[in-house]
């Protein structure tokens, strides 16, 4: 039976994503439509990031896990995360971009992704590159 690579393979997606988001994290003052931009990709990075840690906690074993929270607090719990808090706050965070836009807001949302969740979504990246790494 072929080992279950799935999460590599999302991995890879996700390392694509957080790519995305760094790009758009360089312009210092984005405009109104950059904003969105950035917010988008940070939302779709924080969608794989979780994916990720999903199909990596089945591929270690872990079953019945399928919302965002519950996997978010079983990678904590076993310590494939730190920072479970944040990570929840960003779940919340990124559920409410996706379905709100005000200028106030996304403006919060962007100080956020650059000086907590854009971080936290490098650590994972790391720790998923240690993983691929080691074996």
């Amino acid at each position: 039976m072929q080992p279950d690579i799935r999460w590599k393979q999302r991995y890879a997606n996700f390392s694509l994503a957080v790519g995305n988001l760094a790009a758009s994290l360089r312009l210092e003052e984005p405009d109104i439509f950059q904003r969105a931009g950035m917010i988008q990709f940070f939302e779709m990075s924080f969608e794989l990031a979780w994916k990720t840690l999903k199909d990596y906690l089945e591929y270690q074993g872990v079953q019945d896990i399928k919302s965002p929270r519950a996997v978010i607090k079983k990678a904590f719990e076993i310590g494939v995360v730190q920072d479970g808090e944040t990570w929840l706050r960003g779940l919340e965070d990124r559920n409410m971009t996706a379905h709100t836009y005000d200028e106030t807001s996304a403006r919060e949302v962007e100080k956020l992704i650059r000086e907590t969740y854009f971080p936290l979504l490098e650590r994972l990246l790391d720790i998923f590159k240690q993983k691929l790494d080691d074996e």
